[in-house]
């Protein structure tokens, strides 16, 4: 039972670890100055990324399409 406990106490830190990389550093970038202009501009990059990716999936469904109805 004493190895269930040690397992508990680790998976404590690691649980408290990424809390404080996902709350403190965040924190603490913004009290910089520095994460606000940052993550904006890697939020608005990803969803350019996403809108891209869709569009050439629905670009490459019709290429398909379109040679599917000319075989």
């Amino acid at each position: 039972m004493k190895e269930a406990g040690d397992i508990f106490r680790i998976v404590g830190i690691i649980l408290l670890a990424l809390f404080v990389l996902a709350v403190g550093v965040p924190l603490v970038l913004t009290a910089a100055g520095v994460a606000l202009g940052i993550l904006g501009f890697l939020v608005g990059l990803a969803v350019l990324l996403i809108k891209l990716a869709i569009v050439v999936a629905i670009i490459y469904l019709i290429v398909v399409g379109i040679r599917a109805v000319l075989k």
